[in-house]
């Protein structure tokens, strides 16, 4: 069974705290942490930006992973590269020429002269073969079970076959792709993505709303029901 990583999802977090939110969650054993950037207009709800990154960027070492649910990404993908992202991803719906903006993002310049790593990111109304000829220049692909612009929102079941074909097509490419799942994810929901292929698991109020705040025993509550989850 491969890793699964755990990314807490900032959009749970506490926004008058979010840089101690962020202190928190990398302490209580989060792998990667997952920035939530809305437009306003791709989904209907506006977050972050790339001065907010720049400020979670020293306060965690761990992968900072920025989902970008905006129009017109290419706009953007410089700013937040040079505001400390490891990972950045976009949407197969939001970037007109998919292949030529994942290839800009790989070369973009990073904070500890590695490389930012590419990804891409499907509503769950988007076929898995949006991705089937981008996998040559992507280092991840994210599987939303939600429809994008809000935490807190209910796991859509009818997405899991589509993990599945995601992970077979990745599968396929022998390239090593990161399989991300986003939108909720919670113990009861997460054995059946890491069932169906996924590796890295975003949550935001599984763990940023547990139950006494203990942050720690939800993200380990994460990592025990991924453990009954090896795809079958």
């Amino acid at each position: 069974m491969p890793t699964v990583r755990i990314a807490p999802s900032i959009l749970s977090a506490d926004f008058a705290r979010l840089g101690d939110e962020v202190r928190a969650v990398s302490a209580a054993g989060a792998d990667w942490i997952h920035a939530d950037v809305m437009d306003g207009r791709f989904v209907p709800n506006l977050t972050i930006g790339p001065p907010v990154v720049a400020a979670l960027r020293g306060c965690t070492d761990r992968t900072l992973d920025c989902h970008l649910m905006i129009d017109d990404p290419d706009r953007s993908i410089e700013a937040f590269a040079a505001a400390g992202a490891d990972v950045i991803t976009v949407h197969a719906e939001a970037a007109r020429h998919l292949h030529r903006t994942l290839d800009a993002i790989r070369r973009l310049p990073h904070h500890a002269g590695g490389r930012i790593r590419a990804g891409v990111a499907l509503n769950p109304a988007t076929p898995p073969e949006a991705v089937a000829y981008v996998l040559d220049v992507a280092d991840l692909v994210l599987v939303m079970t939600v429809n994008p612009g809000f935490g807190g929102q209910s796991f859509l079941e009818g997405c899991v076959p589509k993990i599945r074909a995601v992970a077979d097509l990745i599968a396929a490419s022998g390239r090593p792709i990161h399989l991300q799942v986003d939108g909720g994810i919670t113990p009861k929901t997460a054995p059946a993505v890491v069932a169906a292929g996924a590796d890295v698991l975003v949550a935001g109020s599984a763990i940023f709303r547990a139950p006494g705040r203990d942050l720690a025993g939800a993200i380990e509550d994460l990592r025990d029901a991924a453990s009954g989850g090896a795809r079958r």
